[in-house]
């Protein structure tokens, strides 16, 4: 039985061979009589063109090229030379644009420089507003067949000039001035500038200064509008500066809030059409005061909130609050309100409500 499989495996293969290398032979003859066939010339293998005469060839005097240390907000110019050192007549072609650089030849309407003549390639950007390092890379390309294409890379430092302490403030609603601290400015190469603006978030804070007087150094007294502040609790405080390197300075400020609410939103997930569900939501005071809930209730009146309990803890309330979603719409899925604890005096705290239906199970039908 194995002698019987051999044979035909053998046979099998010997069919095969004798077909692939009957294919390869007319494919063979079809090719030589499609180059023979009356009337028609052998194709004709174009050679690559070679450029004609001495080639060019463009030399850098340096492919790194280094700003140094320069300060934040300012705007940075640089050139990097190049010669034809070649023999032939040099074409620059195009010079690449890298993110936050804009570049491109010192001469703009000069592409061709002839043997021994020389050009720059001029690079322009602006430095950030924090401290980093600052990498980019260009690209020249030419018709240098040795060089077609030059990879330039710049480097700077971006160090700080002119320092502002603190850079953020934390102010208090129950403080004299919020408690706000003195904001000190002062240049670090010791090069005097001046304040010439000063603008805060809504005018929440304001200080007095004199554009005219030249320092290098600024011990600035804000003044904070407590009323505005209430309605402000972040914010920034923008400072224009003279000093070549460091024309700005911003201060961030942020306030401690009356109250807290945990959690500060309700999420609702498969919920059930007017199935009342219970959530505990607590209220602090962070300023250790006294006082009162009066009520909680529904802004938008789209689900329905009551409170079963409210026990007192440190520095407020612990609420126990059953929230019934509304009845079902339809294919709606998704539901939002708002809810408002009404404080004894008038003030009130919200929370957002968002919840969603669970999915309906498709129902089997019987034949």
């Amino acid at each position: 039985m194995r002698r019987k499989c051999f044979i035909l495996a053998l046979f099998i293969g010997g069919w095969m061979l004798f077909a692939s290398s009957g294919c390869q032979e007319q494919t063979t003859k079809e090719s030589a009589a499609v180059a023979t066939k009356p009337g028609k010339k052998p194709a004709k293998v174009e050679a690559q063109a070679k450029p004609s005469g001495p080639p060019p060839k463009i030399t850098f005097e340096k492919i790194v090229f280094n700003f140094g240390e320069v300060g934040p907000n300012t705007q940075n110019t640089g050139q990097i030379n190049f010669t034809n050192t070649g023999e032939g007549l040099l074409k620059i072609t195009k010079v690449s644009k890298c993110c936050g650089v804009v570049a491109g030849l010192l001469d703009p309407n000069k592409t061709d420089y002839a043997p021994g003549e020389s050009g720059a390639v001029k690079a322009e950007w602006k430095s950030g507003p924090q401290p980093t390092e600052f990498s980019r890379q260009l690209v020249v390309h030419s018709n240098d067949p040795a060089s077609p294409e030059v990879i330039l890379t710049l480097n700077a430092t971006i160090v700080q000039r002119v320092v502002c302490e603190p850079p953020r403030l934390r102010l208090f609603l129950d403080e004299e001035n919020a408690g706000c601290s003195a904001i000190t400015i002062r240049s670090l190469d010791e090069r005097p500038f001046s304040i010439t603006a000063l603008k805060s978030t809504a005018d929440v804070v304001t200080v007095d200064f004199d554009p005219s007087v030249e320092a290098t150094k600024f011990v600035l007294q804000p003044k904070v509008d407590m009323e505005k502040l209430q309605k402000n609790l972040k914010g920034r405080i923008n400072i224009d500066l003279t000093h070549p390197e460091g024309n700005a300075v911003t201060v961030l400020f942020d306030v401690l809030p009356k109250y807290t609410l945990d959690p500060v939103a309700i999420l609702l997930f498969d919920a059930e059409p007017e199935k009342p569900t219970v959530k505990q939501i607590s209220v602090l005071n962070n300023y250790k005061k006294e006082f009162e809930i009066e009520s909680v209730s529904s802004k938008g009146g789209i689900v329905g909130v009551k409170v079963l309990e409210q026990q007192k803890i440190t520095s407020g309330y612990m609420l126990n609050v059953e929230i019934t979603p509304p009845p079902a719409a339809g294919d709606k899925i998704r539901f939002t309100d708002t809810f408002t604890i009404n404080l004894k005096g008038g003030e009130t705290l919200s929370i957002m409500c968002n919840g969603y239906f669970a999915k309906k199970k498709p129902s089997l039908q019987t034949q």
